[in-house]
């Protein structure tokens, strides 16, 4: 599990699982990190040990934990070629600016109110095929009373993100070394497809995300776990 070994993971997972006694309501957690920090890898272990502690009694129902990325709240290309300032756009893809954080704001909104039976509430993905997003394309059901939502700026102290925190249980953030950050970013970037070679690579990884990287760690709102 890499930088997650079983302990910090059983720990969060427990604790909360320890806090999720009023079915009425959601606990949501906030995964907030540089990019390259691991926030994917943790989200994805603790929502499988939740679950491991809380199984549903009938497996057709959505699990009670569920993990979302707010990488669907990027603005789609056509979105940011129609900005005031297109070339800025494309090129500082993935900074704070060129995601819907009104939208982000909305659905943590939505997942904050009291569980409705009846109601789902739909949140949208990311496509990394056509790098854009898909509109509804998650459905968090009532049965889901635990979400795991990770991103780079869940935690970000500047509006809507910081008013979005607020309506969350509970905020966790990860940090690595920029060396340690860099190195994962530009593998990612050569296998994704996004760049054309290994020297792009690092520039992107040194450039656009080590700036979103100084902007996570110079407004991060105060956070419960620090990992």
């Amino acid at each position: 599990m890499g930088q997650f070994g079983e302990l910090p993971v059983d720990r969060l997972a427990s604790k909360v699982h320890l806090n999720s006694g009023d079915a009425s309501k959601r606990i949501i957690i906030g995964i907030a990190g540089v990019p390259g920090s691991g926030k994917s890898t943790l989200g994805a272990a603790v929502t499988a040990r939740i679950n491991a502690l809380l199984p549903q009694s009938d497996p057709s129902r959505a699990p009670i934990a569920v993990g979302l990325s707010m990488d669907g709240y990027h603005f789609s290309r056509a979105h940011l070629a129609s900005m005031a300032d297109p070339a800025t756009a494309i090129h500082r893809r993935g900074a704070a600016f060129t995601f819907d954080a009104e939208g982000f704001h909305a659905l943590v909104g939505a997942l904050a109110l009291p569980i409705d039976a009846g109601q789902t509430i739909f949140a949208p993905s990311f496509d990394h095929a056509t790098k854009d997003p898909v509109a509804g394309a998650i459905a968090i059901t009532p049965d889901s009373r635990i979400v795991l939502l990770e991103g780079n700026y869940v935690a970000l102290g500047r509006a809507p993100w910081k008013e979005a925190a607020q309506l969350m249980t509970e905020l966790w953030y990860i940090d690595v070394p920029a060396a340690v950050a860099h190195q994962r970013l530009a593998k990612r970037h050569l296998a994704s497809g996004i760049v054309a070679d290994e020297k792009e690579a690092w520039e992107r990884a040194t450039g656009t995300d080590e700036l979103n990287a100084q902007d996570i760690r110079a407004n991060l709102l105060p956070t419960s776990e620090r990992l």
